[in-house]
């Protein structure tokens, strides 16, 4: 079979990978989009709750209160659980997530990805016109409740401080959460709902629909093994293709490429669990809503409603072991009217997450025309269009538009 040739090898097709492929190729590079799946967004990009979430200045750092810490710690949270198992591997990550998580750092990164949070909405919506994919755009903000009052007092305290960054938001009462959602059921304290987010109702497809676009426009799709990745004169090889530069945007399997080449990033992975359930009776649920005390969230998707969990700390390929959606089935069936499920067994991913919950986008600071793009955390959905944008512009020497020092791999060591 011969060799594919290109300008740019982006190897990961989920929608980060997606993202840096469509720019670059706006940019006028001639890029081979790479995956060992024989279709985008396969993976994590997959099985997220579908919240484009361009109201979240904070990023998802450690917790400093006691209370919280020591629920981790005993395992006991719903929303954080982990395998004692496995605590070997992922306790010097949290370790090192617990010391970025210092007000100062965190506030920090919260700044570094501002911009990109603040055009993360703006730049999907650009491609989904491109792609014509509106129907999977839902722009109905999100909701998140709050069963007791300290919950509540301590989200209107974020709400607050978010507003100080142009994010709106509303505090509602409990007369005004069931007029928002209906057939929700419960005792709560209160809510905060976001209005600007926006939300996708199958975010596997939106990333398909991007994926054809850029096969439209002129790019290539090549199924391979990203582990046969090897620098060569002029560039870089994997089977099957080859390029003057390649990107790393395999998400939560990126060290299997950069650990080789001699980089020691401190990746680290929060598994996630989802199952999809039918809607009982007629009733209907209008936005996603995270039940923050009890941790899980609800979002109305083309497959069913999707019940999805908070994090599981483990090995990335540790068996699923989905405690957190038999924990979570009947208190979700306790808010909403559900069904039967969809599916026959509950989906799991990996989260890419750095210490610090930045992403690295940038140049490999000891191999020519290696670039970077992973670790997005909870948010691969929401940054995978604009963090590509701004891989772009690095590459082909435009003015970025955020300062992406913040992101460079160097900031490890």
């Amino acid at each position: 079979m011969p060799q594919a040739k290109a300008d740019v090898l982006v190897l990961g097709a989920g929608m980060v990978g997606v993202g840096a492929a469509l720019h670059l190729q706006k940019l006028g590079r001639d890029v081979i989009l790479v995956d060992r799946h024989a279709r985008a967004g396969e993976e994590t990009s997959y099985g997220n709750a579908g919240v484009i979430e361009c109201a979240s200045v904070f990023p998802y750092m450690f917790p400093r209160d006691l209370g919280q810490v020591l629920q981790y710690a005993l395992n006991r949270s719903p929303a954080v659980r982990y395998r004692i198992s496995d605590m070997a591997d992922f306790l010097p990550w949290i370790l090192r997530y617990y010391l970025a998580s210092s007000p100062d750092r965190a506030q920090h990164s919260a700044m570094a990805v501002l911009p990109l949070i603040q055009r993360s909405l703006v730049e999907h919506e650009a491609l989904i016109a491109e792609a014509g994919a509106g129907e999977l755009l839902r722009r109905t903000g999100w909701l998140k409740l709050f069963r007791s009052n300290a919950s509540l007092a301590k989200a209107v305290q974020d709400a607050e401080r978010a507003g100080q960054y142009g994010v709106p938001t509303e505090i509602l009462d409990a007369k005004s959460i069931a007029a928002r959602e209906p057939h929700l059921a419960g005792d709560f304290a209160g809510a905060v709902y976001f209005p600007t987010p926006g939300s996708i109702t199958d975010p596997g497809a939106l990333a398909k629909a991007y994926a054809a676009l850029f096969i439209r426009n002129g790019g290539r799709f090549v199924v391979s093994d990203a582990r046969t990745l090897a620098q060569e004169a002029g560039g870089w090889r994997i089977k099957g293709a080859s390029a003057r530069e390649v990107v790393v945007a395999l998400g939560p399997w990126s060290d299997l490429v950069f650990r080789p080449l001699g980089y020691s990033i401190p990746l680290g992975v929060k598994r996630g669990y989802h199952l999809h359930l039918k809607a009982g009776g007629n009733a209907v649920l209008n936005q996603p809503v995270l039940d923050s005390d009890l941790g899980f969230l609800i979002a109305p998707m083309n497959q069913g409603i999707r019940l999805c969990t908070g994090a599981e700390f483990a090995r990335r390929d540790a068996p699923p072991r989905p405690t957190q959606i038999k924990q979570a089935l009947p208190r979700a069936r306790a808010l909403f009217p559900l069904g039967e499920p969809v599916e026959a067994k509950p989906w799991m991913g990996s989260r890419p997450c750095l210490p610090d919950m930045l992403p690295v986008i940038g140049q490999a600071p000891r191999h020519a025309g290696l670039w970077f793009d992973f670790g997005h955390q909870h948010h691969g959905l929401t940054l995978g269009p604009v963090s590509g944008r701004l891989l772009a512009e690095m590459m082909t020497g435009a003015t970025p538009f955020a300062d992406p020092r913040p992101f460079a791999a160097e900031r490890f060591g």
